[in-house]
């Protein structure tokens, strides 16, 4: 045991330090990916993606905006029909439609997307904003939008709800740049405000759209021998936006001064006619909203392309601290768990060798003398097994009454240490008492054997997803990476739930194997699409870009069906048929089927129920997690951005998890079986999946106290997501703490 644990911690801690260097060192690309570069001249496109804010879960796809300039449609005026300055000039000057002059996109074409992106609600699409690489623009006109009555309602909304914009210039989006405290560095936040809300003198609010957008593009040389002809590489995107309101302008609709703007562009009928329409006492309550923006190109020598999205990440370095400890927190944790687990391993293995001495001690005294009326030890364990019990004090008669070395004597109940002993001697004893018992089938193991089959499934996509994360596979400019990758490793592990479920599913008896394939392959994935289908009919009122497409629906159908469907199906045959069910110890004792079962004493302690149980069980792998969950839930919830990548944190983290989990089962079923309750499966199932009731409980508390979501339809969308999250949270530990209680310890040790 001793040099388990020598072994134990250096690995652990090697793999750490292992996972955490390839977290900090990776560049976020996946290796052969192909550097864009850009001569002088060139053209770069920029598009525009969706609006988000941290009050709300509705999203919207920012083209399709009443108020701003729509990219490639008609609906946007041109400059002369509705600027109140401009004298017949020439339309030269207007928003370009149809396709660029200077690239192959089309104005308004929206970019084909992953399935990862459009189930995070992206909704890319190509802008009409002219870039050339290297070449600044002062300021140049976009568009003239009118805006009526309820678009101008719509765009209040909006500025009232904070939203904010996501543009992107290769791969990048646009960011808000921002200093750390100490003014050392600076750090960017994807997205910029749409509009800001302000009051009045009279105390009323009013409503601000920003209507100019400064654009700073920063560049480097591109490395290798583009970089020696003169090539460039984007680095950084920045947007800086302004509310410029719409007098004081030149005949071609640009503000005269946009260094010094005294009043915004006001969200408010009349707000967008000049003073002489107002001075006429116009009625009309659209208002004209003139939109303008301006580039500039700055080197940036000190940023690579390899390392362009560190600006994104300034926070997430600024707590590493955080992390490692709650590291070592962690591994204290599992130090001192793995001690009492060690603890009870070692007091059981010494009890049960001490005994076989015992027992042969006693049999090679038997041989040379025996008492009058003594019976043999093998008439006794001959008894002893037709019974299904290892023996009773109780029932022995006084002749045939056998002395136990490992309970202690009356003169030893003085010591602390002997009553501990005896203690932990009774439980073994008591223990003892139902091997005979576990192995028996336990009640609706045609449920919990896909259950177990699907939780070693999101195990495998875990698991996945964690190494992909490490080598940097899943990175952010991989826009939707997790997401897709995560649902391509749901659908191909089926064969890992087929398999599982068939084995346990052959294991307590069951014959009609294609049937449990039926119910694996649709239990949960039809859950989920349940509650798929059932959020996004709220969502679908809202017309957000959140709402997944009918032909995405079809798809996930299809890939549900037509791939996973087949996949579990192979891994139960090959589980069911080929490996069939796992082996029983061969000097366990199992009970027979048709023998009634053993009755479990009644009360039974409160550690033994199952509520009590999961509520004690679920503490020590909640404190586990709790620090990256915090980080998980601020990015999800807060900044939505999907820019959390500590991957080499969390990999260690869930290797620490595994282990809290199987030690916390492994106790709890001792105890249980300690009580002469023999009932282990659903047990370990539910203490390892107990976690995900504190994870609910954290999320609840988060949502009253810490995120300010307004509206029925954003909190349903959070609690919708946040139950169907821990409920696969509970699935794959469950999975865990079944593996490692009832089949790893009951089956191991207690059979034994």
């Amino acid at each position: 045991m001793a040099r388990s644990s020598r072994w134990h911690w250096p690995w652990l801690l090697s793999l750490f330090y292992f996972m955490t260097a390839r977290m900090e060192v990776v560049a976020f690309y996946v290796p052969g990916i192909s550097i864009k570069s850009y001569a002088q001249g060139d053209p770069i496109p920029l598009f525009t993606n969706k609006i988000y804010s941290d009050t709300t879960q509705i999203q919207y796809a920012y083209n399709e905006l009443p108020f701003i300039c729509a990219a490639g449609t008609s609906d946007s005026e041109e400059p002369n029909s509705d600027n109140p300055h401009s004298k017949a000039k020439p339309k030269s000057k207007g928003k370009s439609k149809g396709k660029h002059s200077y690239t192959n996109l089309i104005s308004g074409h929206r970019i084909s997307l992953n399935l990862g992106e459009v189930l995070r609600g992206d909704r890319i699409t190509v802008s009409d904003f002219e870039l050339n690489m290297l070449e600044d623009v002062e300021m140049r006109l976009l568009c003239w939008k009118r805006v009526d009555k309820d678009a101008l309602v719509r765009a209040q909304d909006i500025v009232s709800g904070g939203y904010v914009a996501e543009w992107i210039v290769d791969n990048l989006p646009g960011a808000t740049q921002f200093v750390t405290p100490d003014r050392a560095r600076k750090y960017y936040a994807a997205g910029f405000k749409v509009g800001f809300e302000s009051t009045s003198p009279m105390g009323m609010p009013m409503f601000f759209i920003n209507n100019h957008f400064t654009l700073v593009i920063r560049y480097n040389q591109a490395p290798g021998r583009d970089g020696r002809n003169g090539r460039k590489v984007i680095v950084g995107f920045e947007v800086y936006p302004k509310s410029v309101e719409i007098d004081d302008r030149d005949e071609e609709g640009l503000p005269k001064d946009i260094e010094n703007v005294e009043r915004g562009m006001e969200l408010a009928p009349g707000a967008g006619r000049n003073l002489s329409d107002r001075a006429k006492g116009a009625e009309n309550d659209d208002i004209v909203i003139p939109y303008t923006y301006s580039v500039f190109f700055r080197e940036e020598p000190e940023v690579d392309w390899h390392n362009r999205w560190d600006m994104y990440f300034v926070n997430q370095d600024d707590t590493k601290g955080v992390h490692w400890l709650a590291i070592v927190n962690s591994l204290v944790i599992l130090g001192l768990l793995s001690a009492v687990v060690a603890v009870v391993l070692a007091k059981t293995i010494y009890g049960d060798i001490k005994g076989q001495k015992d027992v042969l001690l006693e049999e090679g005294k038997s041989k040379h003398r025996r008492k009058p009326g003594y019976p043999s030890h093998k008439k006794r364990t001959s008894i002893e097994k037709s019974s299904g019990l290892l023996g009773s004090l109780e029932e022995d008669s006084p002749n045939n009454t056998i002395v136990d070395t490992n309970i202690p004597s009356d003169s030893d109940n003085d010591s602390i240490d002997d009553d501990v002993e005896a203690e932990h001697d009774e439980i073994t004893a008591r223990w003892k008492l139902v091997t005979a018992e576990v192995f028996r089938t336990p009640p609706y193991g045609h449920v919990l054997a896909p259950l177990v089959g699907s939780g070693m499934q999101l195990l495998v996509v875990a698991v996945g997803l964690g190494l992909l994360g490490c080598v940097g596979v899943i990175n952010p400019s991989f826009r939707g990476g997790f997401m897709s990758v995560g649902v391509g490793l749901w659908v191909f592990a089926g064969v890992f739930s087929g398999y599982f479920s068939g084995r346990l599913y052959k294991s307590f008896g069951g014959t009609m194997w294609k049937r449990n394939v039926f119910v694996t392959a649709t239990l949960v994935p039809s859950l989920l699409f349940l509650t798929t289908i059932t959020l996004n009919l709220f969502v679908w009122t809202q017309s957000s870009s959140t709402a997944l497409p009918f032909p995405t629906l079809l798809l996930l159908l299809l890939l549900w069906l037509a791939i996973q469907y087949p996949l579990v199906h192979l891994g139960s045959h090959y589980g069911y048929l080929r490996h069939g069910a796992y082996a029983i110890p061969a000097n366990a004792v199992p009970s027979s089927s048709s023998s009634p079962p053993r009755p479990i004493p009644q009360p039974q302690p409160w550690y033994a129920r199952t509520l009590p149980a999961m509520l004690l069980a679920g503490i020590l792998p909640f404190t586990v997690v709790f620090v990256e969950l915090l980080f998980a839930m601020r990015s999800a919830w807060v900044d939505k951005s999907g820019f959390w990548y500590v991957w080499g944190y969390v990999c260690v983290v869930g290797l620490i998890e595994v282990a809290v989990v199987v030690e916390c089962v492994v106790l709890g079923v001792w105890l249980r079986l300690g009580c002469e309750n023999p009932s282990h499966s659903w047990h370990t199932f539910h203490l390892g999946s107990s976690s995900s009731l504190y994870i609910l409980a954290y999320s609840t508390y988060y949502y009253t106290f810490h995120l300010h979501i307004q509206g029925l339809v954003s909190g349903l969308l959070y609690f919708g997501y946040v139950s169907v999250g821990c409920a696969l949270w509970g699935l794959c530990w469950g999975a865990v703490g079944y593996v490692g209680g009832s089949l790893g310890f009951v089956r191991g040790v207690v059979g034994r």
